[in-house]
């Protein structure tokens, strides 16, 4: 292979949709039980008025890929890329640009945690936040269970109208209406989904009915928080992706020792108690990136799709100043 790939966003958009992309996870998730397949633990450091730079990775040993995927997130933005290695050669196979690929990311992992977790019997949920996850979180919720009636809140009114009117024209095989508030979003809800960047819990135990699967998104570096303590504690099963960054990093689920791996809930390891309150916290892994970045690497190969990139060369540094370029002395 004398190349490598570019993958813009375009094509990552053109080549998997996010049904593809749940089952993608859940099959990387199955992998990991197994143990054929590894993360990476999320690493970040925080600087500034909230910025938060971070990095996550993951080896899939099946499939003979390694990948990292980097990103600083601020007030202005954020640029993430995946980064794909051959797994035995360590040879650049693909740069993705991911943006768009982390929003599938973090909607199939709730798509998944939905399918294993929410009751069977769904048919109402709640998405507090409109921002740059909300869409994905919405669908995601939809792919998991036949739903009537998904309740949206934010506490900015015209982008959670904005919002709504924008699911609404998408024609979506059930009601999505605009909620008042947090407790009018969450009432008779059988999954509540939370993505936002709120740094004081929200969403109370005496909010949420027993049976109901809360999905929480937002809260991934230590000083943010959107459940609050007594739901937390009312909780007789915690699931997250990964419980050892939930541990570092989510201070919301501070106290709770027997947090459980979603790998384990699909590999068949824990099964859902009947009747009791769930909560899946998503922290983000590597491994996701990796699954949905193979099949759009696949993809992309097979259609022709992406920008031939050289490998790098290596060149001598130069050790002395003076040294001429290039001096391999």
């Amino acid at each position: 292979m004398t190349t490598a790939m570019w993958i813009r966003e375009q094509d990552v958009v053109d080549t998997v949709d996010l049904p593809a992309a749940i089952d993608a996870v859940e099959a990387a998730l199955r992998s990991a039980a197994r143990g054929t397949a590894h993360c990476m633990e999320k690493t970040h450091v925080a600087w500034g008025d909230g910025h938060t730079l971070h990095a996550i990775g993951a080896i899939d040993d099946a499939a003979g890929l390694v990948a990292t995927k980097t990103w600083a997130h601020t007030g202005g933005g954020a640029t993430p890329l995946l980064v794909v290695w051959d797994v035995e050669a360590g040879l650049l196979l693909a740069i993705i640009e991911a943006f768009a690929l982390g929003q599938l990311r973090t909607g199939a992992m709730t798509g998944v945690a939905a399918r294993w977790l929410a009751p069977t019997d769904a048919t109402s949920a709640a998405l507090i936040g409109t921002g740059k996850q909300g869409a994905a979180q919405l669908a995601a919720m939809a792919e998991a269970r036949a739903l009537d009636v998904v309740s949206v809140y934010s506490p900015n009114g015209a982008r959670r109208h904005a919002f709504v009117e924008r699911a609404q024209a998408e024609r979506w095989p059930f009601e999505v209406r605009e909620a008042e508030s947090v407790e009018d979003a969450v009432a008779g809800a059988h999954i509540v989904t939370t993505a936002t960047r709120a740094t004081q819990p929200f969403v109370h135990a005496g909010s949420v009915e027993a049976g109901t699967l809360v999905n929480a998104v937002g809260a991934i570096t230590p000083e943010r928080a959107e459940l609050t303590p007594d739901l937390v504690a009312r909780c007789d099963l915690v699931v997250a992706d990964s419980p050892t960054a939930a541990a570092r990093l989510a201070s919301e689920l501070r106290g709770r020792d027997d947090v459980v791996g979603l790998d384990s809930v699909v590999a068949g390891e824990k099964v859902r108690p009947p009747a009791q309150l769930t909560v899946f916290k998503a922290m983000g892994i590597g491994l996701a990136d990796l699954a949905i970045g193979r099949l759009v690497l696949e993809r992309c190969r097979a259609d022709g799709r992406g920008a031939n990139i050289d490998h790098p060369q290596r060149a001598a540094p130069r050790l002395r100043a003076g040294d001429g370029q290039g001096d391999t002395r």
